[in-house]
């Protein structure tokens, strides 16, 4: 008996304030460890109207012009004019950063964890990417946002934007897409004479333009489209919602697939674990999906404050594994370096390359070393062994 099921997933543009804020503290992060990789930071992004607040805990022999970067962000943002509600040429900006406490500090550098915590990583072959289909189109419907607006196809959109997509699921493989949801934050050129709402051909535009071009292929005339369902959203941004960092986790991460371990990532160096070793995890469970040991899996990974190891691995194939879940783990303690410090140098985390992840997603796109199948080959060889593994 066939089994049918929906799942949804969200994602929010790289105007959106939270994301803002994921990107100022990801670019102070990267601009700190250009000239001191082994600097501590812990930086936190608060935005409201007209205001942006930078704070949070960092140690370093480098200096950061917090107040040229924060305006230069926001500039590559899009947030330039007034009439977007937000300027960050003109807005003003706090500077409230302190250095690392001491007591954390003399565990961390003795190779501890910076902090104790549950850390998920997940994998699935349902799309190239090894994600979530959801996710991985609602990602793509936002980035087309800010493609569409940067080039003037749409001159009317502002930086502000959010995502949502609904796929059918049968027995257990994505189908098709049954909605799709898009809020674009625009000018007043496209709202109708009632002054409430967008223009049926300014609705249509975003439905031809932006969502058929990224979901064409799996929509058919049972699907739904609800573009700016309040009816207009000329106020947006950080003039409509505050913003601050490491709210948007789920976005962040596998679209609310999986569990969540709690932990943001944006602003934080490698020592802390809430970052490194998600990253970690989402490596081991690529290489694992790629090596054909399972066809989706889960990891967990949980440390304590300052000791060095894993507390706990745990894996779920759902299932799915062509081996045991246990022998997967035993190949994870072999080939994985799972130390902060084992981590950190298998995938180069002292190198400033981290605000690229501010937006669209942390896995699922080429350019980060957390995404390569490197270990995919000597997985299948000693889990499937070498015969089933050149099948």
């Amino acid at each position: 008996m066939s089994s049918k099921y929906f799942i949804t997933s969200e994602s929010v543009g790289n105007g959106h304030p939270d994301k803002v804020c994921d990107q100022i503290s990801d670019a102070i992060l990267d601009a700190v460890l250009k000239d001191d990789p082994q600097s501590r930071v812990a930086c936190e992004t608060f935005i409201t109207m007209g205001l942006v607040i930078v704070g949070g805990e960092i140690t370093t022999k480098t200096y950061v012009d917090v107040h040229k970067l924060v305006r230069k962000v926001l500039a590559d943002i899009g947030y330039t004019s007034p009439i977007y509600g937000f300027d960050g040429s003109t807005c003003s900006i706090l500077n409230a950063i302190n250095s690392q406490s001491p007591d954390i500090a003399q565990g961390v550098d003795t190779g501890g964890a910076g902090d104790q915590g549950i850390m998920y990583g997940y994998a699935t072959d349902e799309t190239s990417e090894y994600m979530p289909l959801p996710i991985t189109l609602a990602h793509k419907l936002v980035k087309r946002v800010e493609d569409v607006r940067k080039s003037k196809e749409l001159d009317y959109l502002g930086p502000d934007c959010k995502s949502q997509v609904t796929i059918e699921y049968q027995d257990g493989q994505p189908k098709r897409i049954d909605a799709v949801v898009l809020a674009c934050q625009h000018t007043e050129a496209i709202v109708d004479k009632s002054g409430k709402k967008i223009t049926s051909n300014a609705r249509q535009e975003i439905i031809d333009i932006i969502a058929k071009p990224i979901v064409g292929k799996l929509i058919d005339d049972k699907t739904k489209f609800y573009v700016n369902e309040t009816g207009k959203f000329v106020v947006g941004g950080p003039q409509s919602d505050t913003g601050l960092t490491g709210r948007k986790i789920i976005v962040d991460t596998y679209g609310g697939i999986v569990p969540h371990g709690g932990g943001a990532f944006s602003g934080k160096d490698s020592t802390k674990v809430d970052r490194s070793a998600t990253y970690m995890a989402r490596y081991i469970t690529k290489n694992i999906v790629a090596a054909k040991l399972a066809n989706k899996c889960l990891v967990q990974l949980s440390y304590a404050i300052g000791y060095p190891e894993p507390v706990s691995v745990f894996v779920d194939t759902y299932g799915t594994g062509k081996v045991s879940d246990e022998k997967i783990v035993e190949l994870i303690r072999k080939h994985f370096e799972l130390t902060p410090k084992g981590i950190i140098k298998t995938l180069d985390l002292l190198s400033p390359n981290f605000q690229k992840t501010a937006a669209y997603g942390h896995f699922g796109r080429d350019g980060f070393a957390w995404e390569k199948t490197d270990k995919a080959e000597i997985l299948a060889k000693e889990g499937l062994g070498q015969t089933a593994a050149a099948k």
